[in-house]
């Protein structure tokens, strides 16, 4: 297209309507703008054609028109108590009936606003509007907006979702202090585990944790499904699905249908349990394929097994719960199962619905285990927040929400267009990824999802929140903006895309309201202004990490960090503490040709940075001059620093706190270059540490100590 400035500025009106940016502030509060040539592809991906100047008055035109063509939009959100009006468009001079039926199915009227609006035409037909407004003491829910016009007799009828003013789960918090373990669950076993960590070990980590050391919840990484055979893919933060859970974290001998087995295959079962022992003692690589084979092998066998009739009962109940979702799931499963993940042949034929309704049928008996696989997940899972909260934890479980799904996945078929096609999301260069990031994964469509009632988005929290106590959402940032990068193009030369953020936090804040559950954003990175103020309104808590927080001289003093807020020393995407203070991640960036402004000025820098947080250490009196830089006492330090802060959850990374070094993933690599996502639980000396190993480990009660030093936690 042309890049005169009448075209550019045509461009960059038609982006703004639509939500795409034409420039942003990016990493160090530099200005870009966005070149005309990522404009036009992302509203390509947003089904706008916007390619030459035609186009783009074509699109200007039909956007106009568009709200002019529904009887209703189609969703509305508002915020409870709050003044919010909808419009209804009919025939200019036509008649119209509206009426709210409530979540409970009671009947509403809404008041009709005097509001003058002129009449436009749309399509030969002179259209009219009429607004009206939500009842102020409309309660929380899914609601229906109805409308109908007993002359031209259209009638229509659409979602209406009022949301909480504030969640009030975080508030319930305030006024003490507390802590939990962040685990990467796959890598701590136990002796019994299958060479990965499962629901059962979850529940003895949560207890030891708790009875053991006072924590009040344990934040695991996200438990999403993967591919449903082998090789699944090893990082957790790109799934097949969001919506359900990964099979290879079932506990084989804890269903109950394995009691009912023949006393030989019980016995065999029982080999293959102690096959793994060797394996949960080693301490080089996670070998997720081989346990996964093992699992689905055995848990073959359970699922032919008779049952009773109550749990039979319960399966079906389960089944129904879940609904058309859970079956579509099954039913993909069984087709990547027959067909092969890769293959393109199924994978193009998905899109016949005739197709998928023989093959679901052929494939009944398969369909119908994967649905069992998710029942035995929803149950062990569960289980494994029962046994937190009975241990005492105040939240439990804290659940992690991903980004998105790989782009060959369940949910890309389930949920059709509510995901962009022709764009994956990521983040703009920063000071740790110089180079930017793409996470491969496709987008919401805004328009899409709000077309679809956002219901792809509440089912999905709905079924995430069910067995916790509490929710990280990874990147919450993309729920007011996210970084579509076009294919073909650099992580580099992407833009941002709005979401309407109050309708999805408010949507998150309805669904955690309802499980009781404290929700956390990761609102690290380059946000707007705005962001965390909006979080902090909706009772949301942030997310502070202690080597992140600088000022534009010196670090940001504890109490000056929120109060609303889960503050950690550490992240996965870091190395553990031990690993952070000696540089591992600036060597290891280097040696993979990371690093933009090479290895000398990027360790510079960050020492720089680490040794201003070291010196405010000692300038308190929790850090003695001579300490070793690289020891369990300088590790302590840091959490007694950053136990002087009011936020109300503070994170204590499990790595941490038994003397892990290693870093568990390295972004921006892929598996060729580091083994994300497969580096096992060990201690400082190298040896590997158990779930069984944690509530006598004089380390972790050491760092629980420094904390209940500074009033955190029960003590």
């Amino acid at each position: 297209m042309t890049t005169d400035d009448g075209a550019r500025g045509n461009l960059v009106a038609l982006a703004r309507r639509c939500g795409v940016a034409d420039r942003y502030v990016g990493w160090g509060e530099l200005d870009h703008e966005v070149s005309s040539e990522t404009i036009v592809a992302v509203l390509e991906c947003l089904g706008v054609s916007a390619g030459t100047p035609e186009e783009i008055v074509a699109a200007h035109a039909i956007l106009d028109d568009e709200p002019w063509r529904m009887m209703l939009p189609n969703v509305t959100v508002a915020v409870e108590a709050a003044a919010a009006r909808f419009v209804v468009h009919v025939p200019h001079w036509n008649p119209v009936h509206v009426w709210i039926v409530t979540e409970s199915g009671d009947t509403v009227a809404p008041e009709q606003v005097d509001e003058r609006v002129d009449p436009r035409e749309v399509d030969g037909v002179l259209v009219g509007r009429a607004t009206f407004e939500i009842p102020a003491d409309l309660a929380p829910g899914y609601h229906r907006v109805h409308a109908f016009d007993p002359v031209s007799e259209m009638t229509a009828d659409r979602p209406l979702i009022v949301t909480p003013r504030r969640l009030s789960t975080a508030d319930d918090l305030l006024g003490k202090r507390r802590w939990g373990l962040a685990v990467q669950l796959y890598s701590v076993r136990s002796s019994t585990s299958w060479g990965v960590g499962d629901f059962a070990d979850l529940a003895g980590i949560c207890e030891a944790a708790a009875s053991s050391h006072g924590a009040d919840f344990v934040q695991v990484n996200p438990l999403h499904a993967a591919q449903p055979t082998p090789p699944i893919e090893q990082s957790p933060y790109l799934p097949v699905t969001r919506r359900f859970v990964n099979p290879l974290y079932i506990r084989v001998g804890d269903i109950p249908e394995v009691a009912g087995l023949d006393k030989r295959v019980r016995k065999q079962l029982k080999a293959m349990e102690r096959e793994f022992f060797d394996e949960n003692l080693k301490t080089r690589k996670i070998k997720r394929n081989k346990s996964f084979r093992a699992k689905m092998s055995a848990l073959e066998v359970i699922y032919r097994q008779p049952r009773s009739e109550e749990r039979d009962y319960d399966f079906r109940a389960f089944r129904r719960r879940e609904g058309k979702g859970l079956r579509r799931f099954a039913t993909w499963c069984a087709l990547a199962e027959h067909y092969g993940a890769d293959s393109p042949e199924w994978a193009t034929r998905l899109q016949d619905p005739e197709f998928v309704k023989t093959k679901r049928k052929e494939l009944a008996a398969r369909v119908d285990f994967f649905m069992w696989l998710q029942w035995i997940c929803d149950e062990q899972l569960a289980a494994a927040q029962r046994a937190a909260l009975s241990a005492g934890m105040r939240i439990g479980i804290v659940a992690d929400l991903a980004v998105g799904v790989a782009r060959h996945s369940a949910d890309v078929w389930m949920l059709g267009d509510v995901l962009a096609r022709g764009a994956t999301v990521g983040a703009p260069p920063d000071g740790f990824n110089q180079q930017g990031q793409n996470w491969d994964q496709p987008p919401w469509d805004p328009r899409r999802l709000a077309e679809a009632g956002y219901e792809p988005y509440r089912d999905m929290l709905r079924t995430v929140l069910r067995h916790a106590g509490g929710l990280r959402v990874d990147h919450i940032l993309g729920l007011f903006r996210l970084w579509w990068i076009p294919d073909g193009k650099s992580a580099a030369h992407g833009t941002y895309v709005q979401y309407d953020h109050d309708a999805l936090i408010g949507i998150l804040a309805l669904e955690a309201q309802r499980a009781g559950a404290v929700v956390i954003g990761e609102d690290l990175g380059v946000f707007e202004r705005h962001v965390q103020e909006a979080l902090t309104q909706r009772g949301i808590l942030g997310t502070s990490i202690l080597w992140f927080e600088h000022g534009p001289d010196a670090p940001v003093p504890p109490e000056e960090y929120r109060q609303l807020c889960l503050t950690s020393v550490t992240t996965h995407d870091l190395p553990p503490t031990l690993g952070y203070l000696a540089g591992d991640h600036i060597e290891l960036r280097s040696r993979l040709g990371l690093l933009d402004s090479g290895e000398e000025a990027e360790r510079a820098r960050d020492e720089k940075d680490r040794d201003a947080i070291l010196e405010l250490a000692r300038r308190r009196g929790l850090l003695a001059p001579d300490a070793p830089l690289t020891d369990q006492i300088t590790v302590e330090a840091l959490y007694r620093l950053i136990a002087q802060t009011p936020s109300v959850l503070l994170g204590v990374a499990l790595v941490d706190a038994v003397g892990e070094r290693r870093i568990q993933n390295q972004p921006g690599t892929d598996s060729s270059q580091y083994p994300n996502w497969c580096i096992p639980l060990a201690d400082e000396n190298g040896e590997v540490v158990l779930v069984e190993d944690l509530a006598s480990n004089a380390r972790f009660a050491s760092l629980v100590s420094a904390l209940v030093e500074q009033g955190v936690g029960s003590n």
